[in-house]
């Protein structure tokens, strides 16, 4: 199926972004930062002024794509970045004493994207743009005055210099479904974080609970031989569409969400497993094929500027192999845990329409671990014997599945 995609599509990566995955690989501390957000490094960031001209250096924990432009009214350089971590940065700090630069502001301004500002004492060119990658990535960017007439024929963002955006590129052949013939990758997403804490009973937080848990399982998953890569690895914000995208970045073979939930009204207990309802199919499809970063739907598939039917037809494709695999998945994952003589609840494997089981190419689930309003659910999510015992259960279901997952892959291929 994945040959049929790649005949109808033209690949597109993000420079820098091999390399990334290739750091992944390299090793259990490596694999940790790839992540859903780069992080700003302001120990080797820098605004310089010399000679006339400004330097601006964002030091990053990794590439990202992302565009620079300037505008009028006021004067102003933008930068717009997929996607920059700036919490807890000042940027007064980086700024020191206005000079050609008189503010500066950044942050997060939807979904995904970044935003840096800095208002210009006059008119400025962009004169050059670069970023770095290899083990410092940094985004090099230098002003210089001008003139207001010349600043007016070179600025705008329809006209804005770009670098680091994707452009077509000689890659490796697209990710294949996983057959047994190379180690199973596995992208887990402990759910909330930063801004977003959760669940909150008696005392505890979802966010911190389920980064807490997963930790522990991605330590079990790769003793067993499991390529991990984590969604987030501290208390941060992380958007839901984000966290699919780093699943597809790192060719997961399955996407497993972490939450522990709290209901206001009537009583539950014990573990669930959620694959994506077949009554929020077609709804998620009718989204997917509307989105304008068409190019993000599908693992290496631009299907920027196709039709609805072409992104549809596609979409369903896809979705006809890996829904079945997202249920199977689900119900080995729930024998696993009651095997494991742990708790579920009374309809352990149910149907959600939750945005990140909706990716239509990666097997997906999401499995809340218990819940927060049930005394009985805090005492063993508090429970490091319990807490041992589950991420056994689940790692243990997830090499089970692969087994079977692996053995039709290659039956399919016959």
């Amino acid at each position: 199926m994945r040959q049929i995609l790649t005949l109808l599509a033209t690949l597109m990566v993000v420079a820098g972004s091999g390399q990334a995955m290739a750091q992944d690989q390299s090793g259990a501390g490596a694999r940790d930062a790839l992540s859903a957000l780069a992080q700003l490094d302001l120990k080797r960031s820098a605004i310089v002024q010399s000679g006339g001209q400004t330097d601006i250096k964002l030091g990053l924990s990794q590439p990202v794509p992302y565009r620079a432009y300037l505008l009028a009214d006021p004067y102003r350089l933008v930068v717009d970045f997929r996607e920059v971590n700036f919490d807890g940065h000042d940027p007064k700090i980086l700024l020191g004493v206005p000079g050609a630069i008189t503010a500066l502001r950044w942050g997060r301004f939807r979904p995904g994207w970044s935003r840096l500002v800095a208002e210009l004492a006059r008119p400025m060119t962009l004169a050059s743009a670069e970023e770095t990658t290899g083990d410092t990535p940094q985004i090099n960017l230098a002003l210089r005055p001008v003139s207001p007439s010349s600043f007016k024929a070179h600025s705008g963002a329809a006209d804005s210099a770009m670098w680091g955006l994707p452009q077509p590129a000689e890659v490796a052949p697209t990710h294949r479904r996983q057959d047994g013939t190379r180690p199973l990758r596995v992208v887990l997403d402990p759910g909330h974080g930063g801004i977003d804490p959760g669940a909150e009973d008696g005392g505890m937080h979802e966010a911190d609970i389920v980064l807490q848990f997963a930790r522990l399982l991605r330590d079990r998953m790769r003793r067993a031989g499991i390529e991990v890569v984590m969604t987030r690895n501290q208390d941060v914000f992380v958007p839901l569409e984000t966290r699919v995208t780093v699943a597809r970045a790192a060719g997961a073979d399955l996407f497993i969400s972490l939450h522990a939930d709290s209901i206001t009204q009537g009583v539950a207990t014990g573990a669930t497993i959620y694959r994506l309802g077949n009554d929020a199919e077609s709804e998620a499809t009718r989204k997917l094929v509307t989105r304008h970063d068409r190019d993000d739907i599908l693992a290496g598939v631009d299907l920027h500027g196709q039709g609805d039917e072409v992104a549809d037809i596609l979409i369903q494709m896809a979705r006809r192999e890996t829904q079945p695999r997202s249920v199977r998945v689900a119900q080995v994952l729930a024998g696993a845990i009651k095997t494991a003589g742990l708790r579920m609840h009374k309809h352990p494997v149910q149907g959600a329409n939750f945005s990140v089981l909706k990716s239509p190419d990666i097997p997906s689930v999401l499995i809340e671990l218990g819940f927060l309003s049930s005394p009985a659910d805090r005492k063993r999510l508090n429970d490091p014997d319990w807490r041992a015992r589950m991420a056994d259960a689940i790692t243990q279901g997830v090499l089970t599945w692969a087994q079977s997952d692996a053995a039709e892959a290659k039956l399919l291929r016959q």
